[in-house]
């Protein structure tokens, strides 16, 4: 018997790993964690778009593990504040600041605008290192919608609270799960990732 595939899932963040965990379920290939490599260092996130700090975070894991490795960058951009946070989501307001005083912060800054434009996008760019042969593959997905007055929910993580999708009145935060893995920016870049890793696992012999 041949043995399974693994594919290492690059993220501390534990509701990222139950999400990731959840979308990939069902590919032939073993998923492993992080965790599991205590000693590697955490990648510096440098770039200044999603699909930079996504490359950066697949390849440097990738090459410390041996494994193929999948990892994401994801943020929310809002409209009105010039795309911000963006790629600092999850260091806006500092590293040390909770999601609570982020969404704070956040919804303080759009209501200094007006607070009518309340557009936004979630934006995830997923990126798969293969260590054998030094290649990179990226996926992207994006959920418009817009920012509710005051976060709403408990359900997901981050910004979920604050985020009502396009076609919903509830935001992620009060939504299901069954819902956000249909229409979450990471589903759908998670979708079109599992979609390439069930053509390199799943060809015929």
């Amino acid at each position: 018997m041949p043995e399974t595939p693994e594919l290492l899932v690059a993220t501390h963040n534990a509701g990222k790993v139950r999400e990731l965990s959840r979308l990939l379920a069902g590919l032939p290939v073993r998923l492993r964690r992080l965790s599991e490599w205590p000693d590697i260092p955490e990648a510096e996130e440098t770039g200044s778009t999603f699909a930079e700090n996504a490359v950066l975070k697949a390849l440097h894991y990738s090459a410390r593990a041996g494994r193929l490795t999948l990892s994401d960058d994801s943020g929310l951009e809002v409209f009105a504040l010039g795309g911000a946070p963006g790629v600092r989501s999850a260091r806006y307001c500092g590293p040390a600041a909770t999601y609570g005083e982020r969404m704070a912060r956040l919804l303080a800054e759009l209501e200094a605008t007006g607070g009518r434009e309340r557009g936004a996008r979630f934006v995830c760019v997923v990126a798969l290192a293969d260590p054998s042969t030094g290649r990179v593959e990226t996926f992207e997905g994006t959920c418009e919608g817009r920012l509710a007055r005051a976060p709403r929910g408990a359900n997901g993580f981050g910004y979920d609270p604050v985020f009502v999708p396009a076609g919903h009145d509830r935001t992620f935060g009060e939504l299901s799960d069954e819902i956000k893995q249909e229409i979450s920016h990471r589903a759908r870049a998670l979708r079109k990732a599992g979609e390439f890793l069930r053509e390199r696992f799943c060809r015929p012999a």
